[in-house]
């Protein structure tokens, strides 16, 4: 973790107390049970339940609203240290439940919702998701099919959304749907969908080539009935605009994510070719093998310092739509590099599941896609540059 120069000296002595304390929770409540949860394709509840009792949930919410009220280092902290561990595909939902929904409550919320779900959260007792991508839907929002139709004191919502992390588990979802569906962009509204609210279903749970961990499902909403409250902002067609001001947020956090899950890649090779040998001597004294973790090395740090940047951009409320696509950009396609060259070191056993840098680069890959493809992230940079 790079020093946070920002903090005063007893915030950064309770930061390396919670990381210290996290890694130790990894230790006795993650690390022997991950490789049956990636089996079972998702964690259990009580995991965020455990989480919550040490305080690892959505950890810059206000202490009024329930939360621990630290710095926002404090919950990318969890970010940094499970993604080094290389549980990526838990990773991809619990950000999703600490960094990605409370922004939307802080922001737009009620004080009636955010007392009803953010102190839940904070607990774990309540699981967060949410529902942008639809078949038909993907980076592209404004094609959403999903209607939100007023019916007196209430929207009568029906569609259907899928690749959402937390699908199986979540209690509460944050639903983009369209209240104008002639209105474009400006006829998207959101909704906080309790989902035991009838007329909601969830589908299988989706059968991944990596983030095995990580709960991924089809959601159903069939004349599902939510409260006119549950509108978030309280006034139809500003989904859009509240998703374009929470984007930077999330993509940078898959920037956390990313460049710490390549730093976990590069550690755990360094291990093993130390000890590794190959024609008489350890795989670490061959050029080959020193150049590519010397490239790996200078790419990652590289990208820590665009990410540490990132972070205190956000900090001062300063950070673009465009400049956390580039960090999301940069940072997804460094990993994905890093984790394949650390891969070939390790040779035939890195393609054994056995050994963990094969769960690096399976779920490496998908951070190419979400919260906005590669593709996706150059064009936004694109438009930045040339103001269209």
């Amino acid at each position: 973790m790079l020093p946070n120069h920002h903090l005063s000296d007893d915030a950064r002595a309770d930061l390396a107390l919670f990381t210290e304390s996290l890694e130790r929770f990894c230790d006795t409540e993650i690390e022997p049970h991950y490789r049956d949860w990636e089996r079972a394709g998702q964690v259990p509840r009580s995991l965020f339940a455990r989480m919550g009792a040490q305080g690892f949930l959505c950890a810059d919410v206000p202490e009024a609203w329930g939360g621990p009220g630290a710095p926002v280092d404090f919950s990318f902290a969890v970010v940094e240290v499970l993604s080094r561990r290389g549980y990526g595909g838990f990773v991809g939902g619990l950000q999703v439940h600490n960094d990605i929904v409370p922004p939307y409550l802080l922001h737009y919320g009620t004080d009636a919702q955010r007392r009803h779900w953010l102190p839940r959260m904070a607990r774990g007792d309540a699981i967060a998701a949410i529902g942008m991508t639809e078949p038909g839907a993907g980076s592209d929002l404004k094609a959403l099919r999903t209607t939100a139709r007023r019916d007196g004191d209430h929207y009568v919502i029906n569609g259907s959304k899928i690749f959402i992390s937390n699908g199986q588990n979540c209690d509460l979802l944050v639903l983009a749907a369209k209240t104008d569906p002639a209105a474009g962009a400006k006829g998207v509204s959101l909704f906080l969908v309790d989902t035991t609210a009838p007329g909601f279903s969830r589908g299988r749970n989706l059968e991944k080539i990596g983030q095995h961990a990580g709960d991924t499902s089809e959601l159903f909403f069939n004349d599902l009935r939510v409260p006119a409250d549950a509108l978030l902002g309280g006034t139809e067609g500003q989904g859009f605009v509240q998703m374009m001001r929470e984007l930077p947020r999330e993509r940078l956090i898959i920037g956390v994510q990313a460049v710490h899950g390549a730093r976990g890649a590069l550690d755990a090779t360094v291990r093993y070719v130390q000890e590794r040998q190959a024609f008489g001597q350890a795989v670490a004294q061959f050029q080959n093998t020193r150049f590519t973790l010397a490239q790996a090395a200078t790419d990652v740090a590289a990208c820590e310092a665009f990410v540490r940047a990132g972070t205190e951009a956000l900090r001062r409320g300063e950070l673009s739509p465009e400049a956390a696509s580039a960090i999301k950009l940069h940072a997804s396609e460094c990993m994905g590099r890093v984790a394949d060259q650390c891969l070939q070191l390790f040779g035939g056993y890195g393609y054994m599941a056995e050994y963990p840098i094969s769960r690096f680069w399976t779920d490496a890959r998908v951070l190419r896609i979400y919260g906005g493809t590669s593709e996706v992230m150059k064009e936004l940079v694109a438009r930045g540059l040339l103001g269209r």
